[in-house]
């Protein structure tokens, strides 16, 4: 029997589609549409691999409604008490990240 040749493991190639569709997503960040459904895509790639989404790419996005982050355009982001503070002007929702 011939044998086979192994390549990449399939959370390796996850993981690279991940970053292409955040960096398109990145891109087009004027086009709010776009860059919401890069995310989409991104996310069910993960969901359906079973892999945590590395935490740059988790935190590039509203984690309620699932929305792109352009900071000052749909994301308010404050320094306070050590901790930064974004605010989701699309859904309200608060989140808070220890600042180090």
């Amino acid at each position: 029997m011939a044998q086979h040749k192994k390549g990449p493991a399939p959370r390796t190639i996850a993981l690279e589609r991940i970053e292409i569709l955040f960096d398109q997503a990145y891109r087009n960040r004027s086009d709010p549409a776009l860059a919401d459904r890069y995310v989409a895509l991104a996310r069910e790639i993960a969901m359906r691999h079973r892999m945590r989404m590395p935490r740059k790419f988790r935190r590039a996005f509203c984690p309620v409604c699932h929305v792109y982050i352009v900071p000052g355009d749909n994301f308010r982001v404050r320094i306070q008490h050590g901790k930064v503070i974004s605010t989701c002007r699309i859904c309200g929702t608060v989140i808070r990240y220890p600042l180090h």
